[in-house]
C-alpha cells in the first residue's frame, strides 16, 4: 500500500463502477448504466422513481391498464420503451410527447381498441412502434401523421376492418407495414400512396372481398407490386362472393371483380306524426358489395336557393335518432317527436359500385301544440321588433316567415281593436253618467264673492241629497256675467250711487 493513499480510496478502486442512479433505483426493478428493468413484476402502473437519464426501459409482462398523461414527462431521454403484454386499454393523447429521442415502442398484446388522433405527438424520431395482438377495429384518418421517420409498423393480428383513405397519412419513411390477419375485405389505393418508400407489404389473412373495388390491388400488384410481397405475400386469396372463394386474387381476371349498384326502397315516403311520438322508418337496401345505408336530415333551401341546392346538415345526427350508418337495412329512429323533427330526410345507399337515395317526409301534427301552448302576451309596439312568442315556442319557430309574419300582425291588430273597443266603453259611460238628471244637476254653480277660493268643507255643504259631485272652483272659466248695459243699470239703482262696483260673476267648479 503506497503511503498517504486512504484505504477507502483503494477499495472503491478495486470494486466495480456503479451507476451514478442506481441508488434511486424502484423497488424490485434493476438499474444498469441507463438502463432499466421493471419486467414481470405484477404493476399495475408505472413505478415511481425511475432515473430521469433513463435510455431503455422495460415494463413487459405486467397488468399496467393505463397511461397517465404526465408519467412519462421525466423521461425525456428515452431510446426505446417495451410495454408489449400489459392491459392497455387506450392510450390518451400526447401521452408521448416529452419523448422526443425514442427509437422504438412496443404496444403488443394489450387491449387497445383504437388510437386516438395525436396518440403518437412528440415521437419525431420514432423507427419502429410495435402494435400486433390488440383489438384495433379500424384506424382513422391522420393516426399516424407525426411520425415522419417512421420504417415499421406492425399492426397484425388485430381486428381491423376499416382502413380509412388517409390513415397512414406522413409514413413517407415507412418501408415494412403488416396488415396480416386482420378483417380487412378491402383496401384503396389512396391508403397506400403516401407510403412512397414502402419495401415490404404483408396483407396475407385476411377475409379479402373480390370485387370492382380490389380490381386495383391485383393490377397494381402485377404491375410492379410484387416487389413489396413474399411468396407468401402474393396468395391474396378471397373470401366472398361465394364464387369466388379460396381463389388467389391475382390469378382472378378483372371483368369476374364485379359489383352491383345498390337500389333503395323505403315505405312509405310520407308519415304524419303526433307530438311525442316514437317513429321508426325502414330504409330496405341491396347490392353487392352490402351498401352502407346512411339516414340524414336535408336542409330546407334559403330563400334565392333552388331545392336542388339543399345540403345534409354537416352530417349532424337526426334530431332525436341515432345519427349512425348502418348496412343492408337502414332504420330512423325518432324518440319524443318534436316540431324540429318534421322536414325532409334522406335514406342514402352506397358501394364501390355507386350510390343510391330515396327521399322521406315527416309531417307533425300542431293541433296538439296549439292548445297547449299558452296565449302569447299582447305587446304594443312595430310588428317584427318585439317577440310575440317565447323563444322556446317551438311551434312558432317551425312556421315559415310569411306565416309568422301574418299571425305577428293579426296579433297586433286585435290588440288594437281591443284598446279601441275600451275607451269607446269608457266615453259611453262617462256620457250615461252625465245625463242621469236634468241639466244643471251633474255642476254645482257658486257665486264667488270672495277674494279667496271655497274650502272643500264649505263644498261639502253644498252638496245636496241627491249627491252633486264635489268640486273646485276654476276662476280662469267665466260663465256667465251681467251685460254691459245691466250692470250700468244696476249700478245707477245701487245702494251707493257714485261708488263702482264689481259685478258679480260665476265660476264653473270644476272635479
Amino acid at each position: 500500500m503506497a503511503p498517504g493513499v486512504p484505504t477507502l480510496l483503494l477499495l472503491s478502486l478495486c470494486l466495480p463502477s456503479l451507476p451514478p442512479h442506481a441508488a434511486s433505483c424502484p423497488a424490485a426493478c434493476r438499474c444498469y448504466s441507463t438502463t432499466v428493468e421493471c419486467g414481470a413484476l405484477q404493476l399495475h402502473i408505472v413505478p415511481p422513481g425511475i432515473p430521469p437519464g433513463t435510455q431503455t426501459l422495460f415494463l413487459q409482462d405486467n397488468s399496467i391498464t393505463r397511461l397517465e398523461s404526465g408519467t412519462l414527462a421525466p423521461l425525456a431521454a428515452l431510446r426505446h420503451l417495451y410495454l408489449h403484454n400489459n392491459s392497455l386499454r387506450a392510450l390518451e393523447p400526447r401521452v408521448f410527447r416529452a419523448q422526443s429521442h425514442l427509437l422504438e415502442l412496443a404496444l403488443t398484446g394489450n387491449r387497445l381498441h383504437g388510437l386516438r388522433l395525436g396518440t403518437f405527438t412528440g415521437l419525431a424520431q420514432l423507427r419502429v412502434l410495435y402494435l400486433a395482438g390488440n383489438q384495433l377495429v379500424q384506424l382513422l384518418d391522420f393516426t399516424f401523421l407525426h411520425l415522419p421517420r417512421l420504417q415499421e409498423l406492425h399492426l397484425q393480428e388485430n381486428s381491423i376492418e376499416v382502413l380509412e383513405d388517409q390513415a397512414l397519412a406522413g409514413l413517407s419513411s415507412l418501408a415494412l407495414l403488416d396488415l396480416s390477419r386482420n378483417q380487412l375485405g378491402t383496401i384503396s389505393r389512396e391508403t397506400l400512396q403516401p407510403l412512397a418508400s414502402l419495401q415490404v407489404l404483408r396483407l396475407t389473412e385476411n377475409p379479402w372481398r373480390c370485387d370492382c373495388a380490389l380490381h386495383w390491388l391485383g393490377a397494381w400488384i402485377k404491375e410492379g407490386g410484387q416487389r413489396l410481397l413474399s411468396s407468401r405475400d402474393k396468395k391474396i386469396i378471397c373470401a366472398e362472393p361465394p364464387r369466388l372463394a379460396l381463389q388467389s386474387l391475382l390469378d382472378i381476371s378483372s371483368s369476374s371483380l364485379i359489383c352491383i349498384p345498390p337500389s333503395v326502397h323505403v315505405e312509405p315516403l310520407e308519415v304524419t306524426a303526433n307530438l311525442g311520438e316514437d317513429l321508426r322508418v325502414a330504409c330496405q337496401a341491396s347490392g353487392y358489395p352490402q351498401p352502407l345505408v346512411t339516414w340524414r336530415k336535408v336542409a330546407q333551401p334559403r330563400e334565392g336557393q333552388l331545392p336542388s341546392q339543399a345540403q345534409p346538415e354537416g352530417g349532424a345526427p337526426v334530431p332525436g335518432g341515432h345519427g349512425a350508418s348502418d348496412t343492408g337495412s337502414g332504420m330512423l329512429f325518432l324518440a319524443n317527436i318534436s316540431l324540429a323533427h318534421a322536414g325532409k330526410y334522406e335514406c342514402e345507399a352506397s358501394n364501390a359500385g355507386g350510390a343510391a337515395r330515396m327521399p322521406f317526409q315527416l309531417l307533425v301534427n300542431l293541433s296538439q301544440q296549439l292548445q297547449l301552448a299558452p296565449p302569447p302576451p299582447l305587446t304594443v309596439g312595430p310588428v317584427g321588433h318585439e317577440p310575440l312568442h317565447e323563444a322556446s315556442s317551438m311551434a312558432f319557430r317551425a312556421l315559415g316567415l310569411a306565416m309568422q309574419t301574418t299571425i305577428a300582425a293579426a296579433i297586433a291588430f286585435l290588440a288594437l281593436t281591443a284598446l279601441l273597443l275600451a275607451t269607446l266603453i269608457c266615453r259611453r259611460r262617462r256620457r250615461r253618467k252625465k245625463a242621469l238628471g236634468p241639466p244643471g244637476e251633474g255642476a254645482l254653480f257658486v257665486n264667488d264673492y270672495s277674494d279667496a277660493p271655497c274650502t272643500f268643507a264649505q263644498l261639502e255643504e253644498l252638496r245636496d241629497e241627491r249627491g252633486h259631485e264635489m268640486f273646485v272652483i276654476d276662476r280662469s272659466k267665466l260663465l256667465f256675467a251681467e251685460s254691459p248695459a245691466e250692470t250700468a243699470g244696476g249700478s245707477a239703482h245701487g245702494p251707493a250711487q257714485g261708488i263702482p262696483l264689481q259685478p258679480p260673476a260665476s265660476y264653473e267648479i270644476h272635479c
